[in-house]
């Protein structure tokens, strides 16, 4: 988190797996109760009703400002980025991002919804927050996660953000974003959670868990048999093969360009496939994007003075 001018300039990563600010992730989870939930955790308190928060995750939206607990969860994740630095009250100026072929048509809705409070109090674990927005600004996602890597990106690059809903595509030719490059494809994690789920059900007649199934995707193992484990591990394997396959129909060629992968999948395709891991970089930090947000959305702030 930065700050410029007493405002805090706070990002968050609306994925549709996780909520990602600077410093924390979380589940998209997220569960109304009309009374105080018996057990501790993420709970968020607001307008007389509480939501636990972190359990599960999304399922696929293609216009977030049409779904209010994106709005929920935006001030979720803004109490645990203040709270890593014990701030309870403050003026914020939110960065945030959409699909990158989205962003055009979306990108005002969107900022009117996250502004929808000038002022808002509420409660996240037991603990008062009070914001006033000052500010939002919105960035294509994928792109803010490499902008300070962009001295590395010499030639023709491909960059890669595989989420838990979508797969963001944009060329970087000699550093330069190519916005008339850049395509959305419905093909995230979770369609290979759903698949692998589905193919254990089918070969066994049992429903496994799903962070189970998460487990193996994220570390290519996990403590269960290994007829099981076969089972979900080549689902993984076509999976990658599908990203795969369709960055080639935009035209990706490893022996021409260099491959920058972000996101969820990142791990999917160390764990699961073949490629020449000397042009191909996978990005780990999980709060990249966030991060990018941050620093964009400060420096612009500063030139405005």
């Amino acid at each position: 988190m930065r700050e410029l001018r007493n405002t805090k300039i706070i990002a968050v990563d609306h994925g549709y797996g996780n909520m990602k600010t600077a410093n924390t992730v979380t589940p998209t989870g997220i569960k109304a109760y009309e009374t105080e939930p018996i057990f501790t955790g993420n709970i968020l308190e607001y307008n007389g009703i509480y939501y636990r928060i972190g359990e599960g995750h999304k399922e696929f939206i293609p216009d977030k400002a049409m779904d209010e607990e994106y709005y929920l969860l935006t001030l979720m994740a803004i109490a645990r980025e203040l709270n890593v630095f014990s701030i309870r009250e403050a003026d914020v100026h939110l960065a945030a991002g959409l699909p990158l072929t989205w962003i055009r048509n979306q990108r005002e809705a969107f900022r009117s919804y996250l502004l929808q409070n000038p002022e808002v109090h509420y409660l996240f674990n037991g603990k008062e927050y009070y914001l006033r927005f000052v500010g939002c600004s919105l960035y294509p996602q994928g792109y803010p996660a490499i902008v300070n890597q962009l001295g590395n990106f010499k030639g023709t690059n491909l960059l890669a953000d595989i989420g838990n809903g979508t797969m963001n595509i944009l060329y970087v030719n000699n550093k330069k974003a190519q916005e008339s490059r850049c395509w959305t494809e419905k093909l995230g994690v979770n369609q290979c959670m759903i698949a692998a789920k589905n193919a254990v059900l089918d070969k066994f007649g049992v429903k496994i868990e799903e962070s189970t199934v998460e487990q193996i995707l994220r570390f290519g193992t996990a403590d269960i048999s290994t007829p099981y484990l076969d089972c979900i591990s080549s689902i993984a394997r076509q999976y990658v093969a599908e990203l795969f396959s369709t960055l080639r129909k935009y035209e990706y060629n490893p022996d021409l360009m260099r491959l920058y992968v972000i996101g969820g999948g990142g791990c999917l395709i160390r764990n699961f496939g073949t490629y020449d891991k000397s042009r191909v970089t996978i990005i780990d930090d999980i709060c990249a994007t966030a991060k990018g947000y941050e620093s964009l959305a400060y420096m612009s702030l500063k030139r405005r003075g």
